[in-house]
Order: C-alpha cells, then sequence, then structure tokens
C-alpha cells in the first residue's frame, strides 16, 4: 500500500487546467489495479493525463491508513496523437483505449472533477449515468460547475459526470446554491 506522497499527480506537473491541453482525448480502460503504473509511466514518457483520485480510509494490518484510490476504477485519461497512444498500449498496462468523439463536452465533464477534487470536497463514485435535472452551481468555489440532480439518502447531491463511461461522481451541496442549467 502507497503512502500518500508515493501517489503519482492527478496531473503532470504545469498542468492547471484539462482545456489548455492539446491533441486527441483518449480513455485508456487499465488492466485491474494498473492506474497509479500507468500514471507513473504516462508522466515519464511526457503524454498529458488525468487520473481523479480521492482519499479514503482503508484497513490494512488491522491498522487505519489514508490512500489514494482511483475515482473511476480502471480508467485513466490521455491526451496525444496517434503515437502517444501506441505508446501508452506498448505499457502492456491497458486492455484498450476508447476515443472521445465530443471532446469539448469530454473535457468540461473531466475538468469539472478537476476542479471539485483540487477544492478538496468529498466525491462519491455514482455508478450509473444519473436521470434527472440539469443544474449548475451558482456560488461559492464550485460556480459554474454543472451536473445532475439526485437525491440520496434524503442528500441533494449533483453528480458530475462523465459519459463516456457511463459513470459519474456524486457531490453533496445545499440545494440553495444551486440553479437551472439552460
Amino acid at each position: 500500500m502507497l503512502k500518500l506522497v508515493e501517489n503519482p499527480p492527478m496531473l503532470p506537473d504545469g498542468v492547471d487546467s484539462l482545456v489548455d491541453l492539446k491533441g486527441n482525448w483518449w480513455v485508456a480502460h487499465t488492466k485491474s489495479r494498473f492506474e497509479k503504473a500507468l500514471a507513473w509511466e504516462l508522466l515519464a514518457c511526457e503524454i498529458p493525463f488525468f487520473l481523479p483520485m480521492i482519499e479514503r480510509t482503508a484497513l490494512w494490518g488491522g491498522r487505519r491508513r489514508k490512500v489514494l484510490s482511483p475515482l473511476f476504477p480502471s480508467y485513466v485519461f490521455f491526451c496525444g496523437d496517434a503515437e502517444d497512444r501506441q505508446r501508452v498500449f506498448r505499457t502492456n498496462r491497458i486492455c484498450q483505449t476508447l476515443p472521445v468523439l465530443q471532446r469539448e463536452r469530454f473535457v468540461s465533464e473531466l475538468d469539472a472533477i478537476r476542479r471539485t477534487l483540487a477544492c478538496k470536497h468529498q466525491l462519491t463514485l455514482y455508478p450509473f449515468a444519473a436521470v434527472g435535472k440539469h443544474c449548475r452551481v451558482a456560488h461559492g468555489p464550485m460556480r459554474g460547475i454543472e451536473g445532475i440532480i439526485v437525491r440520496q439518502n434524503g442528500t441533494i447531491r449533483v453528480v458530475l459526470q462523465v459519459s463516456i463511461l457511463g459513470q459519474g461522481a456524486a457531490l453533496e451541496i445545499d440545494a440553495n446554491m444551486l440553479e437551472p442549467a439552460d
């Protein structure tokens, strides 16, 4: 089990926004539990990537430890050209890649997750594409983030979707901070 400081970064150094990255986006479906190893290799190859991770507490050897786990198990997102994609395949850490056809939408969805994690808000994996009202956060550091409203255990949450995966992450938020999205 890795210490918190031994994990790869979620984004390579010098990358502040996913919107600024040039090239095609790909979704790498990794072999089981190879997300972090692939992220380290992408970092070494200077291929821009995004590996969203959440902090959780795990029991290991009878002790509680804080660990970083991928928000979307078995997936790493990377940006580049066809040659970069071939280099990713040569790592022998992935099963397949999915091309991103709607780049702007995809980057917007990933950037919402990146911004939420940067603000240290707690996200939980939401396993199914959410059905409900589309909304936007109107106030605070999350302002402008869009998602789908769901009610879970009597609490309002906004699901930040990654459409290509059919998954999302649920953010607990006060309902008075939301407004309908156009």
